[in-house]
């Protein structure tokens, strides 16, 4: 029905309001993706998070402008948004209000997607239930691993995968420029 990813990436979005788990798991999955265009909704849903996991570490203008970024990818195209079981209008709203609390440099409160599938929402609530989670928990301001998560993870394979990739294309350039 669902990626498996997706409904991680909804279940840490609306349980420990990892941010930056969400970012990884549905990066990954798009970057699996054979035919990944630049402005995907997987693209924006990562967005959203990485926003999110800004503002709470109060960085307003970084949050405000990958928001910004999401809200353009999202809103053309909102029947990818309905095929996820989500519910475009309302989610759109919130993004908005979400935009003008950055803007006024709020600080961060927890926001829920707004899903409309009812048995997606079912489906992420029993999962949440088997590992032991809340769906719909506030996030734990206090929880420093999550709200720093960003600074102790330990980036050596995506520095390692940008460098050959960063290898691959010159090699490539070389081999065009010489032939």
């Amino acid at each position: 029905m669902y990626p498996t990813a997706y409904v991680d990436y909804l279940i840490h979005f609306h349980t420990d309001r990892d941010y930056f788990e969400c970012h990884e798991i549905l990066e990954e999955y798009w970057k699996s993706l054979p035919d990944r265009g630049k402005h995907s909704t997987w693209v924006g849903l990562i967005q959203i998070a990485v926003s999110l996991y800004h503002q709470r570490r109060n960085n307003f203008s970084g949050a405000r402008k990958m928001l910004a970024s999401a809200c353009e990818i999202l809103q053309a195209n909102p029947d990818a948004l309905q095929r996820l079981g989500l519910a475009p209008d309302e989610l759109f709203k919130r993004l908005e209000e979400r935009i003008a609390a950055l803007d006024s440099q709020q600080a961060y409160s927890s926001i829920d997607l707004p899903i409309a599938d009812p048995a997606l929402l079912a489906h992420c609530q029993k999962l949440c239930a088997e590992r032991g989670m809340v769906f719909g928990s506030p996030s734990d301001l206090g929880n420093a691993y999550i709200c720093n998560k960003h600074t102790v993870r330990d980036r050596r394979d995506v520095i390692e995968k940008r460098n050959e990739e960063l290898a691959r294309k010159t090699a490539e350039r070389l081999k065009k420029s010489t032939s």
